[in-house]
């Protein structure tokens, strides 16, 4: 079983990562976090006697396999970049970093150590994005043409970050790395529009360039209720598109015959569209956001196995695509995303 040292004990973490983690084939053998009352709240439910409130304690923890962190990025290359020198596979949250030249230093420090750095991406691993990924990658679907996309979110959500830096880093950081992984491309430029309804209250229309010449189109913004439906996906080929609604709905159209005219008219599996949804009402724990399967692609990478898990480099690209984004943002012209 691998033990697991653990830094940052937040509500995302005790929410969303830890429930996901314990599930696996590892121990959390160690804890970490600033506030003592958030610490010993964590520790206790998840029955971890080793405490500290020191990274530097929790890193010289004897037996540690890996370290997995939840807190801020830069915390995230400062304590990854120790992690890794005392070779230990580190798994971080997105953000990977504040900058990408901060995070290219920290994937510097990874291919130092031979150790894998894996970053929080766990937009590839819902269930729904999956399936939509696995469909516009087959060799039915053919060459990908173009997406479109939704990405909200609430201006409370980041409060306390007038010039938009948590939304950028925290939400925005998703779809830069989902989109050039729908499209199995990487992107070459980005050209982006802003508006600024009122404080607090941005929308941004987002154009993503490939070499191949496919296309992308992705609106981003604070200005929705996060009470509602905040994120849609949608891949076209030739005759055909899949669309991805709420990270529980996938649905991929074909190229049906007309209907009306047809008296044995009936589904065709072989043309009509597909439809798949979870069964919320099965008694399963199945995570469809994605952070168990993230989390056990981790874990193989620790073991020494082949996965599909998004390393430091594919943070190093998202970051450099988000910072293109945003200078296109406030220049109005197209950036290149690439170093």
């Amino acid at each position: 079983m691998i033990r697991i040292g653990w830094i940052g004990c937040g509500t995302h973490a005790g929410e969303m990562l830890l429930p996901q983690l314990v599930r696996l084939d590892a121990r959390l053998e160690a804890l970490c976090d600033l506030d003592p009352d958030r610490l010993a709240r964590v520790a206790d439910r998840y029955g971890v006697g080793a405490r500290y409130g020191d990274p530097a304690g929790l890193l010289s923890h004897p037996g540690l396999d890996a370290i997995g962190m939840a807190i801020g990025p830069a915390q995230h290359v400062a304590l990854a970049t120790e992690a890794l020198a005392r070779h230990l596979p580190v798994f971080i949250e997105k953000p990977p970093a504040p900058t990408a030249a901060s995070a290219a230093q920290l994937a510097e420090a990874a291919q130092r150590a031979g150790c894998p750095c894996v970053v929080g991406f766990m937009k590839r691993y819902s269930t729904a994005n999956r399936i939509a990924g696995n469909i516009v990658r087959s060799d039915t679907f053919g060459p990908r043409i173009s997406l479109l996309g939704e990405y909200m979110t609430a201006p409370t959500y980041f409060v306390g970050n007038p010039d938009y830096t948590g939304f950028y880093l925290h939400h925005c950081v998703h779809a830069m790395d989902l989109v050039p992984w729908l499209m199995h491309e990487p992107v070459v430029s980005v050209q982006a529009r802003r508006f600024e309804s009122s404080p607090g209250k941005l929308a941004l229309h987002v154009a993503f360039n490939f070499a191949s010449g496919a296309l992308a189109t992705v609106v981003l913004g604070t200005h929705q209720s996060r009470g509602t439906p905040m994120e849609w996906w949608q891949v076209m080929g030739d005759h055909q598109r899949v669309e991805v609604r709420n990270v529980h709905e996938v649905r991929h159209y074909r190229a049906p015959g007309f209907k009306a005219g047809d008296a044995a008219a009936t589904l065709d599996p072989a043309q009509d569209a597909l439809v798949w949804e979870p069964n919320l009402t099965a008694a399963a724990n199945e995570d469809h956001k994605g952070y168990h399967a993230l989390l056990a692609a981790f874990l193989a990478r620790v073991r020494g196995e082949a996965s599909d898990a998004p390393e430091i480099t594919d943070g190093v690209r998202a970051m450099r695509v988000l910072e293109a984004m945003v200078r296109s943002a406030d220049s109005g012209g197209t950036v290149e995303a690439v170093a």
